[in-house]
C-alpha cells in the first residue's frame, strides 16, 4: 500500500506540471481555435533566461521571474507580429497552426546557437535528494513543492478566469468574438493576455522540470507531448479538463513505471488515452465546440 501511495504521490508531482503545460495548450486553443506547436520551445527559451541569469549570480526569484515574463512578452510578440497580420490576410487555421509549428523552429534554432547543446544541471532552490518521510511514504523536497506550485498555480489560475472580469472579457472573446467586440471589450489585447498566460505558465512548468531533469534545448519535447495528451485527454476546450488530464496522465505513468515496467511507463497512459477517446473523442470534460453567430 505504502508503494501504491508513493507512486500516486509522485505520479501528481509529474502530472501537475503536465496540467500546467495543458493549460497553456487549452487557453489559447480556446481564445484563437489555435494549436501552438511553439509552446514548448517558448517554454525552453525562457527556461535558458532563467539559467544564464543564474549563472551571473542573479538571485533565483528575479531570474525566476525574468524568465516567465520573457516567456510572456515573447509570446504576445509572436501574437501581434505575426499572428494577428495573418489573420487579417485570412490565414486559414491550418495555416496559423504551421504559422507557430515555423516560430517553434526558429527559436529551436536559436537556441541551439545560444545555448549549450550539452546536458546541464539546472540551479534551484529546492533540492531532489533532501527528502522527507511520512508514514512510511519518502517524498523529495522538490516533489512536494512542484505538487504545490502545479496545484496552486493551476488554481490561482482556474480562478483568474472563472471568478474576475478580466477572465469574462477573456470567455467572452473565446466564446464569440463579434459580439464581445461590440460590446467594446478590447479583444487583441485580450487574446495577447492569453498568449502571454498560456508562456507564463509553460514557463513556470519548465522551470520545475528543468530542475528534475537536465537542461538541453530539447528538454520539453516529451514534456510538450505529455502535456499536448493530457489537454485531449481532458478536452482541448476545458480548463478543469486540462488539469485533471495531466493528473491522470502523470499518476497512470508513475504507476505503470512503477508496477509494471519502466518500458510500459508511456505505454499504458497513452493506451489510457486511446480508450478515452475511442469512447468520448471530445475528452473527459470537453464538449464539441458550437459557433455562436
Amino acid at each position: 500500500m505504502e508503494r501504491f501511495v508513493q507512486y500516486v504521490i509522485s505520479g501528481m508531482s509529474q502530472g501537475s506540471l503536465y496540467a500546467l503545460v495543458a493549460l497553456g495548450l487549452v487557453l489559447i486553443y480556446r481564445s484563437n481555435r489555435v494549436l501552438n506547436f511553439a509552446h514548448g520551445d517558448v517554454t525552453t527559451g525562457g527556461t535558458f533566461v532563467a539559467f544564464v541569469l543564474l549563472g551571473i549570480n542573479l538571485p533565483w526569484w528575479w531570474a525566476f521571474l525574468a524568465a516567465l515574463g520573457f516567456g510572456a512578452l515573447l509570446s504576445m510578440a509572436f501574437y501581434f507580429c505575426i499572428l494577428v497580420p495573418a489573420q487579417r490576410r485570412e490565414a486559414t487555421p491550418l495555416g496559423q497552426i504551421i504559422l507557430t509549428l515555423g516560430f517553434g523552429l526558429i527559436l529551436q534554432g536559436l537556441i541551439l546557437k545560444f545555448g549549450s547543446t550539452e546536458p546541464q544541471t539546472f540551479p534551484f532552490p529546492l533540492s531532489d535528494t533532501k527528502v522527507y518521510e511520512f508514514g512510511g511514504v519518502v517524498v523529495s523536497q522538490l516533489s512536494i513543492g512542484t505538487l504545490a506550485v502545479g496545484i496552486i498555480g493551476s488554481l490561482l489560475f482556474y480562478l483568474l478566469i472563472q471568478k474576475t472580469r478580466l477572465g469574462l472579457a477573456m470567455r467572452a472573446t473565446s466564446e464569440n468574438l463579434p459580439a464581445a467586440q461590440t460590446l467594446g471589450i478590447p479583444t487583441r489585447r485580450i487574446l495577447a493576455l492569453s498568449w502571454g498566460l498560456a508562456a507564463f505558465l509553460g514557463v513556470l512548468a519548465g522551470l520545475f522540470l528543468a530542475a528534475a531533469l537536465l537542461l538541453d534545448p530539447f528538454f520539453m519535447l516529451e514534456s510538450f507531448l505529455k502535456g499536448f495528451a493530457a489537454a485531449i485527454l481532458g478536452g482541448l476546450n476545458s480548463l478543469p479538463g486540462a488539469i485533471v488530464g495531466g493528473l491522470i496522465l502523470g499518476v497512470a505513468e508513475a504507476l505503470a513505471g512503477g508496477f509494471i515496467s519502466v518500458a510500459f511507463k508511456n505505454t499504458l497512459a497513452f493506451l489510457i488515452i486511446i480508450v478515452v477517446l475511442l469512447f468520448r473523442p471530445e475528452g473527459l470534460l470537453g464538449t464539441e465546440f458550437v459557433e455562436r453567430v
